[in-house]
């Protein structure tokens, strides 16, 4: 049981308490059930009632305080943390970007030397409030070299702040919004922190249309003191990017849970119900869509638990999670939407209806891609991870499944994030080389000649500053990443080579796609076109193991969930 089913929750957490904050929370939102559940998203109405539960319960004490920080019970467990987010998503995305952007707000708190902040934060916690990450900016987005936020000395340890940000949640009520901006005097960085219940703290609007309040507010002549400054200069830089290192991980969970979901409500609906004489599953392509999505629906699962275990595994000697974090938020997001538009090809107008959690779904899937930093900020960053990749393997240790109960204290002590182009991988090959099948055997072919076109027909300076150029080469190179951690969660997960290979079939249609846009590009050059074509393959066919993916895992998610009304 991969797949979340919250009828029968028993996932592997380390320990009770972790397992009675999901079931708690499983229990609250089937209380809550359906009807009010899409009644509130209609109506767009703040979720006061599951923040008041997780302040009853202690939700967000028991996941966001650290060892540093809190008790002697306190952890952050990133295990736990994508668990949660992975079951806030499979209800409802408003749930999980409320939980999601105070992870966010929390960061440079933990990550910064000021103790009282610290202090006043774990006390926040344990009282159930919630928190904001202030730093992207109307005009620049997530340019955050570009910061408008100004923060002037006036003497005494005294500063005035004038400026605003834009596309921030949860700032109509954080009490701590960690914000970033620049010294007036010194054009440094600056990380500080604002009360959004504060008289100068302008809530202007919210910027969206949904249940989530996504404000853009401002500050003018807004007085801080040292007391509230969390870090500057190089300190405020790397808690900018280390924190969305951290939190913005969560973005293919709450995928995950969206379209695990979506898949039970999909199925459902299909399997009990007859056209022409016919149960709908009975369609040959309904049964190749479903079992397309269940096959994608996986492989998110398996990269990002696998992605998990390098996050937490992680040191000063081994950042390798820098390359499998964005693709999790990459990756497994628009592979998220992938999985949502074969299931609405089954389900047609039945997706429309506001009585199925899958409307709500089919809406808010196509935010995931878009939110921090978007598919082609983060494929920028994984793209300059590629010369090491392929061509300069180091010795690693194994690391193992982690579940256990552990503090992630580096997460909050990464320091500078430079030197990206410094860290190696170990070798890719290890994985492909542990498995026979046929469609991983194809893959193999394909990927060698990539990293062949890679060595013989690099590309050009002027290609390299083309960013169209580059994003269809990093989603080949993303391929080759997203199948390598799949197959090292396999062994994990004991999945049976047949429905790798159901797997690999798509990865094989993926990445002879890639192939095609790559040889159609305008600046392709005679030599990268070449191997474009070689790349470009059919995977096998194989329709007795085909059907036993359908029999034996992907019809048998029929009947096994749905949400009380």
């Amino acid at each position: 049981m991969i797949l979340l089913n919250p009828k029968k929750y028993h996932r592997p957490l380390s320990d009770n308490i972790s397992c009675e904050v999901m079931q708690k929370t499983i229990r609250f939102f089937e209380d809550t059930g359906l009807e009010k559940l899409k009644e509130d998203f209609h109506e767009r109405t703040w979720y006061a009632d599951f923040i008041e539960f997780m302040k009853q319960e202690k939700i967000l004490a028991t996941m966001m305080l650290n060892a540093e920080n809190g008790d002697g019970e306190s952890r952050w467990d990133t295990s736990r943390v994508c668990e949660f987010a992975e079951i806030l998503g499979f209800y409802g995305l408003c749930y999980w970007y409320t939980y999601q952007v105070s992870v966010l707000g929390i960061g440079p708190i933990w990550m910064g030397n000021n103790q009282a902040m610290k202090e006043k934060a774990a006390q926040y916690l344990k009282d159930g409030e919630i928190f904001a990450f202030g730093l992207s900016e109307k005009e620049h987005g997530a340019d955050i070299y570009s910061s408008d936020m100004v923060v002037t000395p006036k003497g005494d340890g005294k500063y005035s702040v004038t400026g605003g940000k834009y596309y921030i949640g949860n700032a109509n009520k954080a009490r701590m919004v960690s914000t970033f901006g620049k010294m007036a005097d010194t054009g440094e960085y600056v990380f500080f922190v604002a009360d959004s219940q504060h008289k100068d703290f302008q809530l202007v609007k919210n910027v969206v249309n949904s249940q989530s309040y996504v404000a853009q507010f401002e500050l003018k002549d807004y007085e801080i003191s040292d007391g509230q400054i969390l870090a500057t200069g190089e300190d405020a830089w790397n808690a900018a990017l280390n924190t969305v290192n951290v939190g913005k991980f969560n973005l293919g969970w709450a995928s995950i849970g969206m379209c695990t979901h979506s898949f039970y409500e999909a199925i459902d609906h299909a399997a009990n119900r007859k056209l022409y004489d016919m149960c709908v599953t009975d369609f040959p392509h309904v049964k190749r869509l479903f079992t397309d999505a269940w096959a994608r629906l996986l492989s998110m699962k398996l990269f990002a638990l696998r992605a998990a275990d390098y996050l937490r595994s992680a040191s000063p000697d081994d950042r390798r999670y820098l390359l499998y974090n964005p693709i999790v938020k990459m990756k497994v997001t628009t592979q998220g939407e992938d999985v949502m538009n074969l299931l609405w090809d089954v389900i047609a107008a039945k997706g429309f209806e506001k009585d199925m959690y899958f409307e709500m779904a089919a809406i808010d899937i196509r935010g995931l891609p878009k939110l921090e930093g978007t598919v082609h900020v983060n494929m920028a960053l994984v793209v300059k991870f590629m010369a090491n990749y392929f061509f300069a393997p180091k010795e690693y240790e194994t690391v193992p499944q982690r579940l256990d109960a552990a503090d992630d204290s580096f997460l909050f002590n990464q320091g500078p994030t430079r030197g990206l182009s410094k860290i190696r991988f170990h070798d890719y090959r290890a994985a492909y080389n542990s498995y026979d099948f046929p469609n991983l055997a194809i893959f193999k072919e394909q990927v060698a000649v990539f990293r062949e076109a890679l060595f013989k027909a690099s590309p050009s300076e002027e290609q390299a500053r083309d960013i169209d150029f580059l994003l269809t080469v990093g989603e080949l190179f993303t391929l080759v990443v997203y199948g390598q951690l799949i197959l090292e969660n396999a062994k994990i997960y004991a999945v049976p080579v047949n429905v790798l290979d159901q797997i690999f079939d798509f990865m094989v249609r993926d990445f002879s796609g890639y192939a095609l846009e790559l040889h159609n590009k305008p600046t392709s050059t005679e030599a990268q076109m070449e191997f474009a074509r070689k790349m470009i393959r059919k995977p096998v066919v194989d329709d007795v193991r085909y059907q036993e993916v359908w029999k034996d895992h992907v019809y048998t998610m029929k009947d096994q969930y749905e949400m009380n009304a």
